[in-house]
């Protein structure tokens, strides 16, 4: 069984920063890629980042500039710096890993979500 913990997350004013880790832990052959989504109210699911086993990242346009997502493979722990936090950037963020948890057996996971509220 694989399981994701993830910490950070919290209230911060505009122009604020915030830091979202998420450590996967359990039965882990591999993971590929590690990742961010967010969803707000009234709003579908939208991925935020995300990094893939060889390091290579890809950004959601509304975030590029401003987030940066990193990951350490000895810990299997993804993270999310956010800068220049922006009241749009209110979510629920979400940690997403795709793995194997055997040699034929592929897992993805998505975390319980941490609050992030943006304002004044």
């Amino acid at each position: 069984q694989v399981e994701l913990v993830e910490s950070g997350g919290g209230l911060v004013q505009p122009g604020g920063s915030l830091r979202l880790s998420c450590t996967a832990s359990g039965r882990i052959v591999s993971i590929n890629d590690m990742g961010w989504s967010r969803q707000s109210p009234g709003h579908e699911r939208e991925s935020v980042a995300r990094v893939s086993s060889d390091g290579a990242t890809d950004y959601a346009d509304s975030v590029k500039g401003r987030f940066t997502i990193s990951r350490d493979n000895a810990k299997k722990t993804v993270t999310l710096e956010m800068n220049n936090l922006k009241p749009e950037d209110t979510a629920v963020y979400y940690c997403n890993v795709d793995g194997y948890y055997s040699q034929w057996n592929r897992f993805s996971l998505k975390g319980q979500g941490t609050q992030v509220t943006v304002r004044s």
